[in-house]
């Protein structure tokens, strides 16, 4: 087992009520330290799991269980070249000249807020190019690539979630059993 650490955003509970913090406790949140901010409920994860996907999953079963809503997970997908560079360990320059093709070309193009002077881009897609560029663990891709489908599907199903989830994490096992960096790299 391994811990994994997001966090779930939701809503829907008054954290005025006595039993606000036990709700969440007494349907499995016991590894979340749960706050309110921003008009929102925040419950930091460090959960033990098989997988992430499993970690993923059973957090969100659990909030749901406790009665709130969720509404995304974070770290957010959408990422700055600020928060690539402090997820990868390097200078925000060294992203930013990553971005406009001075250190390697393919780099992905910002994915919303394209024509504001603060771009975001789809950490699942950055992160691959990163793998292929010998600058991230293949399990950082997988991981990506599960926040941002679970941020997808939140409004759908527990049980579509899980399954989802489970599909895209079995889909990747091969190249991170394998350690196989190529081979990695291929499928990303």
């Amino acid at each position: 087992m391994k811990t994994y650490e997001f966090s779930v955003v939701a809503s829907g509970l008054d954290p005025e009520d006595d039993a606000f913090e036990q709700r969440f406790y007494d349907v499995g949140c016991d590894d979340a330290t749960i706050s309110f901010q921003r008009g929102r409920i925040i419950l930091d994860f460090a959960r033990e799991a098989e997988s992430f996907d499993h970690a993923l999953a059973s957090a969100i079963v659990a909030v749901r269980a406790a009665g709130a809503r969720v509404i995304r997970i974070e770290p957010d997908p959408l990422v700055s070249l600020a928060d690539i560079a402090a997820r990868v360990g390097m200078s925000r320059a060294a992203m930013t000249q990553y971005a406009k093709g001075q250190r390697g070309r393919g780099f992905p193009a910002p994915a919303v807020k394209v024509t504001s002077e603060s771009p975001l881009w789809d950490w699942a897609s950055v992160s691959a190019w990163l793998l292929a560029q010998d600058k991230v663990e293949p399990q950082q891709v997988v991981e990506a690539e599960l926040l941002k489908r679970a941020n997808e599907m939140l409004a759908g199903s527990n049980d579509a979630l899980r399954d989802s989830l489970g599909e895209l994490a079995a889909a990747h096992a091969p190249r991170l059993a394998s350690g196989d960096d190529e081979a990695a790299k291929k499928v990303a």
